[in-house]
C-alpha cells in the first residue's frame, strides 16, 4: 500500500495545505514557536494517526462481533525526548454505553495494539530524503 501526501508551505510562517487524495488539512505551529496556530502542529497530526487508525480498528472489530457499544474513545499522548531519541505514545482508551466483561476487554487491548497505525510505528522505520 502506498500512501501519498503532498505538504505546501507558502511564506506565511508555517501555515501549511496538506493534501491527500481530495482532502485537504491545515497545519501550522504554536504561536509560542512562530507560528498562528491554525491547525494541528505535526506532532498532534502524529499522535491523531494512531487515535483514529486505533479508534477505526475497534469500531470494525466491535462491529464484527455485534457487541453494542456506542462510543469508543481513544485519548493518545505523545512524550518526545529528543535528547535520548526516544518517543512515547501512551494510549488510554474507554467505551460508553456498553458493559464489556473483562475477556473482552482484553480482546480488544489485543486487537487496538494490531491497529495498522501501531504497527508501523513500532516496526523499522526508514525514511529516504530525496529533492526534485
Amino acid at each position: 500500500m502506498t500512501i501519498t501526501v503532498k505538504a505546501s508551505l507558502g511564506k506565511q510562517k508555517y501555515y501549511t495545505e496538506v493534501v491527500a487524495g481530495e482532502n485537504t488539512i491545515i497545519t501550522d505551529e504554536p504561536v509560542d514557536k512562530g507560528g498562528q496556530n491554525k491547525g494541528f502542529n505535526p506532532f498532534e497530526i502524529l499522535a491523531t494517526s494512531l487515535a483514529s487508525c486505533t479508534a477505526a480498528t475497534l469500531r470494525m472489530y466491535i462491529d464484527r462481533k455485534e457487541w453494542d457499544v456506542e462510543k469508543i474513545n481513544v485519548e493518545v499522548e505523545l512524550e518526545n525526548f529528543p535528547l535520548t531519541k526516544r518517543t512515547i505514545f501512551i494510549t488510554n482508551i474507554s467505551f460508553e454505553g456498553t458493559n464489556l466483561d473483562d475477556e473482552q476487554l482484553k480482546r480488544l487491548h489485543t486487537i487496538a495494539d494490531a491497529c495498522p497505525v501501531h504497527k508501523i510505528l513500532t516496526n523499522d522505520i526508514e525514511i529516504l530524503t530525496k529533492f526534485s
